[in-house]
């Protein structure tokens, strides 16, 4: 029994080492060039999915009219083009080109929200996602323009001409 307890007790004081070291020496990627850790992907996929849980699900209160498309359009324009880019224009942004990981440009039929649903994207625009550079706009955005935003980007495939001609 106590070979097991010592055995144990040396195997974590060893990964504590090498993480320590692997912090330490440079091993870490800090940068924005820099790749995700082993695992990280899953990780942070994961812990998002949870941390939404039923909020993903919530129907918009805000009809998906022209009207409040416009008003998404603007609240897009002013707020997230600079990151996710505008209609119809796949370059980035030198501010986009310098993030990691890369915002999504999510006007593009490729990289958009359109299969998510709307308070998926809702919660993310009120609360942000951490380490991601994606700001969460909970008091810097009333909660009707974070509907007309998360609306204008789940019908972004489906945009009338008026809506998409404010976008570009």
């Amino acid at each position: 029994m106590k070979k097991l307890l010592l055995g144990t007790f040396i195997g974590v004081v060893l990964v504590l080492v090498a993480q320590f070291l692997f912090l330490t020496e440079g091993g870490m990627p800090v940068t924005t060039r820099g790749g995700p850790l082993p695992m990280e992907r899953f990780m942070a996929s994961r812990a998002l999915h949870v941390a939404m849980g039923k909020e993903a699900e919530r129907a918009s209160p805000v009809p998906a009219d022209e009207k409040n498309l416009l008003a998404g359009a603007k609240v897009y324009a002013n707020n997230c083009a600079v990151c996710h880019g505008v209609l119809g224009d796949t370059h980035r942004s030198a501010i986009a080109a310098g993030m990691y990981p890369p915002p999504p440009q999510l006007l593009s039929p490729s990289e958009g929200v359109t299969d998510d649903p709307v308070g998926e994207t809702h919660w993310k625009v009120h609360n942000g996602i951490r380490l991601t550079g994606m700001p969460g706009f909970d008091g810097a955005l009333t909660d009707e323009e974070q509907w007309q935003v998360s609306s204008l980007l789940r019908k972004a495939g489906e945009l009338p001409p008026a809506v998409q001609e404010a976008l570009k």
